[in-house]
Order: C-alpha cells, then structure tokens, then sequence
C-alpha cells in the first residue's frame, strides 16, 4: 500500500479511530478511578469529569460514524413502496432537510462557542476553558453533514448502494442461507 493510499485511507476513518481512542482512555480512566477508590481510597480529582466530557466527544463523533456507515435511525418504512428512482430521490431530499438542520446548528454551536461563550468559563477541576469541550457541537455536526452528502454523492452519481451495516448483515445471512440450501 502506497503512502498516498494509506494516509488516505486513515483521513477517511479518522472519526472511528478517534472514537476508539477516545472510548478506550475514558474506560480505563474510569477503571483506574473505581480501582483507586476500592483499594487506596483515593480518587483522581479530574477524573471524572475528564471522562463525561471524553464521553459526550465519543458520543458525537459516534453519530459522524453512523452517518458515514448510513446507520442512522430515520423512518424509511414509506419508501419502500416508491419506484426505484423516487425512493432515492425521496431520500436524498430527506437528506438535504437533515444537512440543512445541521449545517444551521454548526452556524448557531458556532457562533455560541466562539462568540457568545464566556471568556471566563472554564472546566471545574482542569480549569481549561470550555469552549475546547464545546468545539464538538460545530466539528461534529459538519462533519456529519459532510458524509451525508458523501454518502448521496456516492448513492446519485456513482450508483453505490450504501447499507446501514444491520442491512447489509441482513444480506450476508440470506445468502449463506442460500448457499447453504445449495449444498
């Protein structure tokens, strides 16, 4: 694999590999916090609220993944009944209402972290300021409106069917069923 290939390849899955890490260090952060408790009867002042705010990143950048991988709730029961063309249409203006939604909430998340946020807020026992645990709102929220145009890009004018990894299990299972009919 080319360098090229490979630091593309990491841009691509940048959100998951920061959700992994993230989930990683607040589970062995709070690990670390109920060990120290149990047996030294200490905890790490930090600690907790570290965790909550690594959680609620973890949590947002989790739905930039769900929107990349298309495994986002929504009621699509209707569309199937709809020709090919008008169930894709449907959705990719769907779509364009959820983008919309996001792209005026990164504009509103935006202008109250960095315009509207006191200066002077800052987190209880790091004292970092906390518009940097605030940030998440814009990041996320465009992040996820730029895979869900991705993902219609892909859908409209690639002809790529993007499954929601349920679906797509779904799949795999029917046609190991039917291969194992076969045999």
């Amino acid at each position: 694999m080319s360098a090229k290939r490979a630091i593309l390849k990491f841009i691509s899955n940048a959100e998951e590999y920061f959700c992994e890490a993230l989930l990683a260090l607040f589970v062995v952060l709070l690990f670390a916090q109920i060990l120290l408790r149990q047996f030294f009867q200490y905890s790490i002042p930090w600690g907790e609220e570290v965790a909550t705010y690594m959680f609620v990143w973890f949590a947002y950048l989790g739905a930039v993944v769900a929107a990349k991988m298309s495994a986002h709730n929504r009621v699509a029961f209707q569309f199937r009944f709809f020709p090919p063309i008008v169930k894709k249409v449907s959705e990719a203006l769907a779509d364009l209402l959820w983008v919309g939604f996001n792209l005026y909430f990164v504009w509103l998340s935006y202008d109250f972290v960095f315009n509207r946020m006191n200066l002077f807020w800052k987190s209880q026992t790091t004292g970092i300021p906390m518009k940097y645990f605030y940030m998440i709102l814009p990041v996320a929220f465009l992040l996820m409106s730029i895979r869900i145009l991705w993902n219609n890009y892909l859908t409209l004018f690639k002809g790529v069917e993007i499954l929601d990894p349920e679906a797509e299990e779904i799949e795999n299972i029917k046609r190991a069923a039917a291969s194992a009919a076969k045999s």
